[in-house]
């Protein structure tokens, strides 16, 4: 539930195009709306500006499928995070949109049509395996209304291919930085810009990667300045921390337009 429900609702009840009673059925389940194994909450979006998003790993499709049937009432984005082709499947007729985005194990139903940041999230990675990861970075980050770019690929063991595309990092307001094996391409980018940096370790990497926490621990260590981390493979997380982030360099831009063309 947004701000923008609670609008429409007042103005309903303004106009005598619904009762008292009914509005306060509608309100009633505002705070949160317990189904028995999950308790929705429909009021995190007046609260972060952000609904609550469903991650799906040890859920079934039928729980899954129930918190976002709940949730359609409120008229709002619904992210189902870490869902299956099969997830999908069985959300796919619960409204006209419902859109999967497979390589980040997404399912978004009602998406929004909003206008996008002018600011720009810049979402990359170090390898190719890294994708799945960063795509769910994105993803997110793009549900949340933001402006993204892409640059995949450019790992340290080819340093040529990063610095060869230090136009797109200048005109990001904030990066997002996938890797895993040894995790250093995080500090390099943060070595080249003044914009916040994300760091998201990834559990890609032969035996003493110990599942991503090599990676994670490198990033943690990272001498480089404006580095913050997030778990391992914890791509929503960093599409989410970075949404917060750009939101306010977005603001920031159009408040300095506002002065100069006033």
């Amino acid at each position: 539930m947004h701000t923008d429900y609670l609008k429409e609702l007042l103005l309903q009840l303004k106009a005598d195009q619904i009762d008292v009673d009914a509005v306060v059925a509608k309100l009633k389940v505002l705070p949160f709306e317990d189904l028995g194994f999950a308790m929705v909450d429909h009021h995190r979006q007046i609260r972060t500006g952000c609904p609550e998003t469903i991650f799906s790993e040890g859920k079934t499709t039928e729980q899954i499928r129930e918190i976002a049937r709940h949730m359609l009432d409120k008229k709002v984005a619904i992210m189902a995070t870490r869902a299956s082709r099969e997830v999908h499947e069985g959300l796919k007729d619960l409204a006209e949109s419902v859109q999967y985005y497979e390589a980040a194990r997404i399912v978004v139903i009602n998406q929004q049509e909003t206008k996008k940041t002018e600011s720009i999230i810049l979402v990359m990675t170090a390898g190719t395996s890294d994708i799945p990861v960063a795509e769910e970075a994105a993803v997110t980050a793009e549900t949340l209304g933001n402006s993204i770019e892409r640059l995949y690929d450019v790992g340290v063991a080819g340093i040529h291919r990063l610095l060869s595309n230090k136009d797109k990092i200048d005109k990001a307001s904030v990066l997002i930085v996938v890797a895993g094996m040894d995790g250093a391409l995080p500090s390099v980018v943060a070595g080249l810009t003044d914009k916040p940096v994300i760091a998201v370790p990834t559990s890609i990497g032969y035996g003493a990667n110990f599942g991503g926490l090599s990676a994670l621990l490198t990033m943690l260590n990272s001498c480089a300045n404006g580095v913050t981390v997030v778990n391992i493979d914890n791509g929503y997380g960093a599409g989410y921390a970075a949404s917060t982030i750009n939101r306010l360099a977005d603001q920031a831009i159009k408040t300095e337009k506002g002065k100069q063309n006033g």
